[in-house]
C-alpha cells in the first residue's frame, strides 16, 4: 500500500531528526578526525620519503663497493702490466703496456674520486633521515594525543551514535528510493544539515525567509511535497505559535 503524503512527510522529518543528532554528536568531535587523517597521511608521506632516503644510501653503498672492487682490479692489471713490461722486446709493447698503465691508474683516480662523492652523498642523506626522524618523532606524538582525545569523544558517544545509526537505517527504509536521493543531495548542499524543516514564526525553519500564508494554507493540507521556493528545502508542515496566557487583572481597589 502507497504511503500518503502525510505519511512521506512524517517519514522524512523523523529521518531528519536521526540525521540532526548524529550531526550534533559529530560536532561534538569537531575537525580532530580530519586531523587525526591528515597527521596519518603526512605520516606516510615523511615514511616513503624516509624509506627512498635508505633505498638511496643503500644504492650509494653498493656503488661504493662496485668502485672498491674497480681500484682493487685496477691494482691487479697494473701489476701484471709491470711485470710484462719488464720483459718487453720492443718499443712498440713498451708504449703499449705503459698506456694500458696509465689507463689504469686513471680508472683508479676517477673510481676513487666516485668513492668521495658517493661517501659525500651518504654523510648528506644520513644527515636528511636523522632530521626525518625527528619530524616523524614529533608528528607521531601529535597523532597520538590527537587519536587518544578522539577515541575519548568517541568512546563518550558510541552507544548513541550505534543506537542512532540503526534507527536511521530503519527510518530510511520506510522512505521511496527517489525521496532519500533529494533528501541526501539537499542536505549535502545545506550549511546546518536540514533537509526538512517546519515553517516556525511564518517562515522557513531553513533559511528564515517568509512563507506567504496561502503556501502555508497549502503545506497544513500535506496533500503535496512542497519545497521552499528560496532554499529547496521541503516543508513537513507549519508549527502553531503558541498563544501567551493573558496576565491575571489586577484587583480593583475597593472605593
Amino acid at each position: 500500500m502507497e504511503s500518503t503524503v502525510a505519511q512521506k512527510l512524517e517519514a522524512l522529518l523523523n529521518l531528519q531528526k536521526i540525521d540532526s543528532r548524529l550531526d550534533a554528536i559529530f560536532k561534538v568531535r569537531g575537525a580532530l578526525p580530519e586531523e587525526v587523517q591528515d597527521l596519518e597521511d603526512e605520516i606516510i608521506g615523511y615514511q616513503t620519503r624516509l624509506d627512498k632516503f635508505q633505498t638511496d644510501i643503500q644504492t650509494l653503498e653498493d656503488d661504493i663497493k662496485r668502485f672498491k672492487d674497480n681500484i682493487k682490479e685496477s691494482e691487479k692489471l697494473i701489476k701484471k702490466y709491470n711485470e710484462q713490461q719488464m720483459n718487453v722486446r720492443n718499443n712498440r709493447e713498451y708504449d703499449a703496456i705503459t698506456k694500458e698503465l696509465e689507463l689504469q691508474d686513471l680508472e683508479i683516480q676517477v673510481s676513487k674520486k666516485k668513492i668521495g662523492e658517493s661517501q659525500a652523498k651518504i654523510e648528506q642523506k644520513n644527515t636528511d633521515v636523522e632530521a626525518l626522524k625527528e619530524i616523524l618523532k614529533d608528528r607521531q606524538k601529535d597523532l597520538d594525543g590527537k587519536k587518544g582525545e578522539l577515541d575519548t569523544i568517541v568512546a563518550e558517544s558510541e552507544a548513541e551514535e550505534a543506537k542512532l545509526i540503526n534507527e536511521k537505517e530503519k527510518a530510511a527504509k520506510k522512505i521511496e528510493e527517489r525521496l532519500i536521493k533529494s533528501y541526501t543531495k539537499i542536505r549535502e548542499n545545506a550549511k546546518n544539515g536540514l533537509a526538512v524543516v517546519m515553517v516556525k514564526r511564518n517562515a522557513c525553519g531553513g533559511c528564515f525567509n517568509v512563507v506567504p500564508p496561502q503556501r502555508q494554507a497549502d503545506i497544513r493540507e500535506k496533500k503535496k511535497l512542497i519545497v521552499c521556493e528560496h532554499c529547496g528545502r521541503i516543508f513537513a508542515g507549519v508549527e502553531d505559535e503558541i498563544e501567551e496566557e493573558p496576565t491575571t487583572k489586577k484587583k480593583r481597589s475597593r472605593a
